[in-house]
């Protein structure tokens, strides 16, 4: 019996947003230097989804025409876009960064699955990745589709657990707080320097 190939309807997408900053190269060289020198005044960091990487603590955003300060300024327009591509109302709202942090990864450092709770989006922003620094991944976050399931003969997006993307230098995704999501080991011999953040609303 043949039948036809059916229609898929795809409903409730989660999305990633990938963004190419502009002017990347300018704005990396100057954050770079930023986030070693924050690193040289606390070795120590603090701990969250890191294993053994470097993890800072909060940017201080308001200090006038520093680089983190001109960094999230122009991030703005960035924000603006995913707000508006999710349909999401824009007018009169006090869109923010409530925080931002950078995280520096050495050979075999990785970061564990988590979620950031409590924000509209996140985003991971590349300083430093070099070739198999450590992909960015994101898990299913469907509960239910995750823990029962029939065997799987063809991975499809369909069917996806667990999916993953190669990042470089410049690039800015952005994505839902809740979106599980993780780096694997990075395997290059090289700094693999990240700036995350968090969106929401005050």
């Amino acid at each position: 019996m043949n039948i036809k190939t059916p229609e898929i309807l795809k409903f409730f997408a989660e999305p990633i947003f990938k963004y190419k900053f502009e002017n990347f190269k300018n704005f990396n060289k100057e954050l770079c230097e930023y986030i070693y020198s924050l690193k040289k005044e606390d070795e120590k960091g603090v701990e969250k989804s890191n294993r053994g990487g470097w993890h800072s603590k909060d940017f201080e955003l308001t200090l006038k025409d520093s680089i983190q300060n001109r960094f999230a300024l122009e991030l703005q327009k960035y924000i603006l876009s995913t707000f508006q591509n999710f349909g999401w109302k824009t007018e009169n709202k006090n869109i923010r960064i409530q925080s931002m942090w950078a995280i520096i990864n050495k050979k075999n450092d990785f970061n564990v699955l988590h979620s950031h709770p409590n924000c509209f989006l996140s985003a991971a922003y590349y300083v430093k990745a070099e070739k198999n620094c450590g992909r960015f991944q994101v898990e299913n976050p469907n509960i239910a589709k995750k823990n029962f399931y029939p065997e799987i003969a063809n991975k499809n997006e369909l069917n996806m657990i667990l999916a993953g993307n190669e990042i470089e230098e410049g690039d800015l995704l952005i994505f839902p707080g809740y979106l599980p999501h993780k780096v694997s080991k990075n395997e290059s011999n090289e700094d693999r320097i990240v700036i995350s953040f968090n969106v929401d609303i005050k």
